[in-house]
């Protein structure tokens, strides 16, 4: 469908998918969203109901004529809170006014529907473009283009800003903090007069950035409320927003944060504002869904089934020779592996972290052969290559930093206090970006290298470009979407990881090129619970990074069970990150256990729909992943720390099928996590049993007592269904491991 509609049109465009309708006004200069929420228009005279309700009452000493805020806010409307669009030319045309001149829907019900509005501001000689997409998800997309339209003058653009109104229900606002090895905290607030600012300035997304802004109806959980969110895909400066006027109209919104003159149209030159996502459900399992099915329908989303990751980082750091890293890779051939990944230190002048970043040859002290040795004995194994880069990035201590000193990021003459002992590459330099484009494109096409982690462990500080002093963060983004899309292109089969510092890079734009991120350098089980969890609203566990570590965690000392460890790790794209060279052999077996679970359930959990369980007692979580057929679940119930009550009560398990009969199948690997009790773990625990999903999901399952810090895990399974032996494959197989003594 292909419709055209001139100026003035005033009949309201209705957008419907699932549980989600967006209903938009584009009588205007800019569209406005009349409704955003459950579906509610069901004729014509709807649609004029709501036309009638955008119109603004205002007390004695307010402004008459005033509307509704639009996408992009103006004054000019009689909007008075943070304007959608700041700039200016010299010091004029401050303010705008943009009238429509047509706009263009594509796209059939039940499909992708997409809105692009034009308007023009002609006495500030301005052209906008707005483009409004909805998905058969339910996902919203909203984005924008300011186009210099003068012929005689420049056009600063200082702030571009895009929002969406949200119902007075909207009471209560949940967004996350967090910092180096403890992303993602969540935290919650009332919805107040003024502005709540979420401001990126790291020059990367960052490790405190919020994945989601959202607000909701007060209370609301996974599994209930009303809730409405957003998201700002942008991988540089960037701001999300909630604000409440004095008006009533409360709006959710966000965009790229420019530094000064970053961003100066000449005539005819335009900038494009990062998307905006936004989603809208009946619990926060809702959005989750939204953004997961978006995800997953993505042309490059990734296919095949997700590898068994050995990544070598926390196993030997920086020793690496071809002896260790072989027996490594034999160890984890031994227990499943399937991707092996050489992490930092193969480079040149590599042997810790002050010194070689950005020299981008392999060391021939640690590697006289080249890594081709290495290579093709982990390919002789039957795993792919993976190797590790931090394109963006370079030492001082470095024949390129020695060689190019105007090639870093800097205010001028001097340079910006080091992070991690490094500094940042300026990509925006043709010189520096081939330098590092073919470097790196080199050493894969030689090694026929399938993956690479991706690595930025600082952040952008007085980053600007030495030779002219102008700030260059919005440019430094773009140049790194631009070399990874060269990569991409160059090596159609090539798959990258998005890690900075952990999880500082993780965001909708970079996962435009990316496959995987590294959720946190945090690999505690523990801390991984919250982590993964929250990460889990905005990206489905196939994109998430997630590995079994060391018994003792080396970020936290904390020690846990391989079980917990391997428990949580299920839970998103599995891997391994711990020297298995200094495991038991009983710890190996069990560790081939896991593995063997893992691969027998990832396309249940890649592919199904996440679930948790909204149970009271803070102290346990329960969560999982339905199949798309609703015949298989895995969930997973955690304690994590001890509780006031004498015991756990029954735990919901929602998103089954409510008709159907399910067979309840504990899956245990290691020793019980069970706590010992007078009277045992309950009778499902041990002896066979069937309920349907509508008693599950509505009575529950009476919880078993477990250990702090512990995790068990358990299989629903449709009882049509033939009974499911593949279990007894993955029972600790002695025959897996060979004793190595």
């Amino acid at each position: 469908m292909r419709v055209a509609t001139g100026a003035g049109e005033t009949k309201p465009l209705v957008f419907e998918a699932g549980a989600a309708s967006v209903v938009v006004d584009i009588s205007a200069g800019i569209p406005r969203i009349l409704h955003w929420g459950r579906p509610a228009v069901a004729s014509e005279s709807d649609g004029s109901f709501l036309l009638s309700l955008a119109e603004s009452q205002s007390g004695a000493d307010g402004l008459h004529g005033c509307t509704s805020p639009s996408v992009l806010p103006e004054q000019s409307a009689g909007w008075m809170g943070t304007p959608g669009l700041e700039g200016h030319r010299d010091g004029t045309t401050f303010s705008s006014r943009f009238v429509a001149t047509g706009c263009e829907v594509t796209g059939e019900a039940g499909g992708v529907q997409t809105l692009v509005a034009n308007a023009v501001d002609e006495e500030a000689e301005l052209a906008l473009t707005t483009t409004l997409s909805f998905s058969t998800s339910g996902l919203l997309r909203l984005g924008a283009s300011i186009t210099n339209a003068g012929t005689r003058s420049q056009y600063t653009v200082d702030a571009m800003r895009l929002a969406l109104p949200v119902p007075a229900e909207a009471q209560e606002l949940l967004d996350f903090a967090g910092r180096h090895l403890r992303e993602r905290t969540p935290q919650r607030q009332p919805f107040l007069v003024g502005t709540h600012l979420r401001e990126g300035r790291r020059g990367r997304t960052g490790s405190d950035a919020t994945v989601l802004l959202i607000a909701g109806t007060p209370g609301f959980a996974f599994r209930s409320g009303e809730v409405w969110s957003v998201h700002t895909a942008w991988s540089g400066n960037h701001a999300t927003f909630a604000e409440l006027g004095l008006t009533g109209a409360r709006l959710l919104g966000g965009g790229e944060l420019l530094l000064p003159g970053e961003v100066i149209l000449a005539p005819g030159e335009t900038y494009t504002t990062p998307w905006l996502y936004a989603a809208y459900g009946e619990g926060l399992d809702s959005v989750a869904s939204t953004f997961h099915q978006h995800l997953r329908s993505r042309s490059h989303h990734p296919s095949s089934p997700r590898p068994v990751v050995l990544n070598t980082w926390e196993a030997v750091y920086f020793e690496q020779d071809l002896q260790s890293l072989t027996e490594l890779a034999e160890l984890g051939a031994k227990v499943g592996t399937e991707r092996f990944v050489l992490d930092d230190g193969w480079f040149l002048h590599r042997r810790n972290d002050k010194a070689g970043l950005g020299d981008w040859q392999v060391d021939p002290d640690v590697w006289p052969h080249g890594l081709g040795p290495l290579v093709e004995a982990i390919r002789e194994m039957g795993m792919e290559f993976g190797l590790w880069f931090e394109p963006e990035m370079v030492n001082e201590d470095s024949d390129i930093a020695r060689a190019h000193p105007d090639w870093i990021l800097g205010p001028g003459v001097r340079l910006p206090i080091r992070g991690r002992h490094q500094q940042v590459l300026n990509l925006t330099l043709p010189e520096a970006f081939s330098y590092v484009l073919e470097s790196m494109s080199s050493l894969i096409a030689t090694h026929r290298i399938e993956y690479i982690k991706w690595d930025h462990n600082r952040d952008l500080v007085e980053a600007g470009d030495r030779n002219t002093g102008a700030p260059r963060v919005h440019a430094q983004t773009l140049a790194v979407y631009a070399l990874m899309d060269e990569l991409r292109r160059r090596h159609p089969a090539l798959e990258i990881e998005s890690c900075s510092s952990g999880g500082g890079r993780i965001d909708l734009e970079v996962l435009q090129r990316t496959d995987r991120v590294w959720a946190s350098d945090c690999i505690d089980a523990l801390e991984r619970q919250q982590i993964q969890r929250w990460t889990g609203l905005l990206l489905p566990p196939e994109l998430v990074g997630s590995h079994v570590g060391a018994p003792t965690a080396h970020t936290t000392h904390r020690t846990h069970s391989l079980a917990f460890r391997a428990a949580t790790a299920l839970f998103g794209h599995f891997g391994i990150e711990w020297d298995l060279r200094t495991a038991s052999v009983a710890e190996l077996e069990e560790l081939a256990a896991w593995v063997c679970v893992y691969k027998e359930e990832r396309a249940l959990i890649h592919t199904g729909t996440a679930v948790h369980s909204d149970y009271p007692d803070n102290a346990y979580w329960a969560h999982g992943y339905v199949s798309q057929r609703g015949d298989r679940a895995i969930f997973a119930f955690v304690a994590l720390h001890t509780s006031v009550a004498a015991q756990p009560g029954r735990v919901r398990i929602p998103g089954l099928q409510p008709d159907a009969s399910y067979r309840i199948e504990p899956i245990e690997i290691s020793a019980s996590a069970l706590a010992r009790t007078a009277s045992g773990p309950p009778s499902w625990w041990t002896e066979p049993t069937t309920a349907t999903g509508r008693m599950l999901a509505v009575v529950g399952l009476q919880a078993p007592m477990l250990y702090p810090e512990q995790a068990l895990l358990i299989r629903f399974v449709m009882a049509s269904t033939p009974e499911n032996v593949a279990l007894s494959t993955c029972q600790r197989p002695s025959e897996a491991i060979e004793d190595r003594n």
